[in-house]
C-alpha cells in the first residue's frame, strides 16, 4: 500500500511576481545535457570537429531566430529583447575562439571543450557582486545547453506544451520558454534557480504572472499532478497543502485579487494627500518589455531608466545608433511624461575584453560608473550622444550614477557641452534645455548637497547604495545583511538633508532605490518633502493609494518625531504603531528587519 504524501511542505523561495495560485504541478525535465569526451587523434578530426562546432552554433542561430519568429506571429513582443541577448551572447567571438582553441590544443571533441570554456565564464560571472549582472549567468547556461544539445544530437522538446491549467515547475524556465507560454494554461510558474533581477522575474512581471523563483530543489520534491500553493507576494510554495491550509490560501486569494482590482481605481487620480500636497509617481525600468506593465499601473514617466543590458552579453560595444533607437522605443510610449536616462552603472571588467582594467578586491568602490565613464571618454560620450539626440523626441532627463564631488560635475558638463557643440554642427537636433540631474547615493555628495544642487536641475536619491555606503553594510552578505537599516538615524538625517539642500536651490528631489516602492516608508517619505517616487511598477497603485489616505501636515509631524530618536529600534516601533492599524492591506506583508 502507497504511503500517502506529507502535507503542507513548505518551502521559502524569492516572490518575484506578485499574485497567489492554488492548482496542479507539471513538472519540466531539464537537467543538464550529458556530454562525451573523446580524444582527437589526427589534424584532420581537429579541422572536422571544429566545423562541426560552428555548424551546431549556426543551427543554434537558426532555432533562436524561428522562435523569435514565432513570437511575433503569437503577438507576443515582450520576448523579442531576451532572444535579442541570447544571440549576442551566441556571436561573442570570446565564446567560438575560446572554444575552437580549446579543441586546437588539447585536442578533445567540441562539446567538451564548450563545457570547459562554458565552466570558465560562469565562474567569471558568479564572482561578480552586482545581482543584476551575476544573474546574466543564466542566460550564458541556457544558450550553452541549447548549443550542446544541438552537438551532440538531443531532440528539442517543446516544454511548456501543456493541456491542462497548471504551474509550471522548472529548474529554470528560459525567457524564450516564457515567451511560448499559453497564458490560457499557465497559472504562474516555480523554479529552482533565478532572483529578482533575472530575465525570468523581469519577464513574470511583465507577463503579470505568479511566479517564485530561488527554490533550489523543488524539482526533486514535486512531481506532475502534485496539489501546490503558490505565494508570489512572500515567496512561499506548499506542497500537499490540508484542506485547512488549502481553505485558508484561497480565502487570501480572494481577498489579494479583490485588494488589487480595487486598487486599479487608483490609477486615474493623481497621487496627492488628502490636503492637497501632490508628489509624482514613476517606475523603475530595465528592458523595454517592462513597459506594458508600467502604463497598466498608471506610472507617470520613468525615474529610473537603467542602460546597463546594452553593454551585456555581446562581444563589442553598443553603437550610438542602437542606443537612440532603443531610447526612442520607450521615449515614444512615456511621451509626453519624462523619461530619466541614467548613464551606465557598471564596472570596466563587465565590458568584456574592450577596456583593461586590472582585476579589483572591491569592485563596489572601484573604477565603476562615472568614474569609468570620465575615463573612458570617448565610450561615454557615445551614450551621452544618443541621449541627447532622443531628447528631441520628448521629455528626456539624464542621470549621472556615483557622483562623489563636485570636480566630476565639471567635467560632466563639460563633456555635454562639447556633445552639443558636435550635433549642432551636424545639424541634429536635441533638447538644449535637457535636464541633468545626479544620483546621490555616496555619503560624500550628502555632505556637499547644497554645492552640488547649485549645478544641476535634480537629485535622484539611491538608498541602496546609498544605506550600503553609510552604514558599511553588504547587504547582499548574510553574516552583515540584518544591519541594512533603511531607518537608521544617520540614513534618515541623509535624506533630510538632501531634500534640505535641494528645495533650498529649488529643484526637486527624486528618490529611486527599494525605499521608494515600499509603501511601509510612503508616509515618512512624503514628510521628508520628496518631489518624486521611482519604483517597480507594480508597487504604484499600493503606494498611490496611501498617499491618497494621508495627510501631509501629519507626515511632517510623524517626521519631526522620528529625527529626535537615537535608536533604529525606537523609530521602526513609532511606525509600526502608526501605520499598521491605519493601513493592514497596504502594509500586510512587509516585515521589518529586526
Amino acid at each position: 500500500m502507497q504511503s500517502q504524501p506529507t502535507q503542507d511542505v513548505r518551502l521559502q523561495g524569492i516572490g518575484v511576481s506578485s499574485g497567489i495560485i492554488l492548482g496542479k504541478a507539471f513538472l519540466v525535465e531539464q537537467g543538464k545535457v550529458e556530454v562525451p569526451t573523446f580524444s582527437l587523434l589526427e589534424k584532420d578530426e581537429i579541422e572536422k570537429e571544429i566545423k562541426v562546432f560552428l555548424k551546431a552554433i549556426e543551427t543554434t542561430r537558426n532555432q533562436f531566430l524561428e522562435t523569435k519568429k514565432d513570437i511575433r506571429k503569437k503577438g507576443f513582443k515582450k520576448g523579442g529583447f531576451i532572444i535579442d541577448a541570447y544571440l549576442m551572447i551566441l556571436e561573442d567571438k570570446l565564446l567560438i575562439k575560446e572554444t575552437t582553441n580549446h579543441i586546437r590544443k588539447e585536442k578533445i571533441n567540441a562539446a567538451w571543450a564548450l563545457k570547459s570554456v562554458l565552466n570558465n565564464l560562469q565562474k567569471a560571472f558568479s564572482e561578480i557582486e552586482d545581482n543584476y549582472l551575476r544573474e546574466r549567468k543564466t542566460d550564458l547556461d541556457y544558450v550553452g545547453q541549447c548549443i550542446l544539445k544541438n552537438l551532440i544530437g538531443e531532440e528539442k522538446i517543446d516544454r511548456c506544451k501543456v493541456s491542462e491549467k497548471v504551474i509550471i515547475v522548472a529548474h529554470d524556465l528560459s525567457p524564450a520558454d516564457s515567451a511560448h507560454l499559453d497564458l490560457e494554461k499557465v497559472l504562474g510558474f516555480i523554479t529552482d534557480v533565478g532572483g529578482r533581477t533575472s530575465h525570468t522575474a523581469i519577464m513574470a512581471r511583465a507577463l503579470q504572472i505568479p511566479a517564485v523563483v530561488g527554490l533550489e530543489t523543488v524539482t526533486r520534491q514535486i512531481q506532475s499532478g502534485d496539489s501546490i500553493i503558490v505565494d508570489g507576494i512572500s515567496g512561499e510554495v506548499i506542497i500537499h497543502p490540508s484542506q485547512s491550509v488549502f481553505n485558508d490560501y484561497r480565502a487570501k486569494k480572494e481577498k489579494y485579487d479583490y485588494f488589487e482590482k480595487e486598487l486599479l481605481k487608483f490609477k486615474p487620480l493623481l497621487a496627492e494627500t488628502r490636503d492637497g500636497y501632490r508628489i509624482r509617481l514613476l517606475a523603475n525600468i530595465e528592458i523595454t518589455e517592462e513597459l506594458p506593465s508600467v502604463l497598466h499601473h498608471g506610472a507617470e514617466g520613468i525615474g529610473l531608466y537603467r542602460t546597463e543590458f546594452l553593454y551585456l552579453n555581446r562581444p563589442d560595444l553598443p553603437s550610438e545608433e542602437q542606443h537612440f533607437q532603443t531610447y526612442r522605443k520607450v521615449i515614444e510610449k512615456i511621451s509626453p511624461n519624462p523619461t530619466t536616462i541614467r548613464t551606465f552603472d557598471l564596472g570596466g571588467d563587465k565590458f568584456i575584453s574592450r577596456i583593461n582594467v586590472a582585476r579589483e578586491m572591491n569592485p563596489a568602490l572601484g573604477l565603476r560608473a562615472i568614474r569609468l565613464g570620465l575615463r573612458e571618454v570617448d565610450i561615454f560620450k557615445t551614450q551621452i550622444r544618443a541621449i541627447l539626440r532622443s531628447s528631441a523626441l520628448g521629455k528626456v532627463r539624464i542621470l549621472f550614477p556615483m557622483v562623489s564631488g563636485m570636480q566630476e560635475i565639471y567635467q560632466i558638463k563639460d563633456l555635454i557641452a562639447d556633445v552639443k557643440e558636435e550635433l549642432k554642427a551636424k545639424g541634429q537636433p536635441f533638447d538644449p534645455a535637457i535636464e541633468v540631474g545626479v544620483m546621490i547615493e555616496i555619503p560624500s555628495a550628502v555632505v556637499i548637497a547644497d554645492l552640488l544642487a547649485k549645478e544641476v536641475d535634480f537629485f535622484s536619491i539611491g538608498t541602496n547604495d546609498l544605506i550600503q555606503y553609510l552604514l558599511a553594510i553588504d547587504r547582499v552578505n548574510e553574516h552583515v545583511s540584518h544591519l541594512y537599516k533603511p531607518l537608521h538615524p544617520a540614513v534618515l538625517r541623509f535624506i533630510k538633508r538632501t531634500v534640505d539642500a535641494a528645495h533650498a536651490e529649488g529643484i526637486r528631489v527624486s528618490m529611486c532605490g527599494e525605499m521608494a516602492g515600499e509603501p511601509f516608508y510612503t508616509p515618512i517619505l512624503l514628510g521628508f518633502g520628496i518631489d518624486e517616487l521611482s519604483m517597480n511598477a507594480l508597487s504604484l497603485l499600493k503606494v498611490k493609494k496611501i498617499i491618497r489616505s494621508t495627510y501631509y501636515r501629519e507626515c511632517q509631524q510623524m517626521v519631526n518625531k522620528i529625527l529626535k530618536f537615537s535608536i533604529t529600534q525606537e523609530v521602526e516601533d513609532f511606525l509600526h504603531q502608526e501605520l499598521f492599524s491605519r493601513f493592514p492591506e497596504e502594509l500586510r506583508d512587509f516585515k521589518l528587519n529586526h
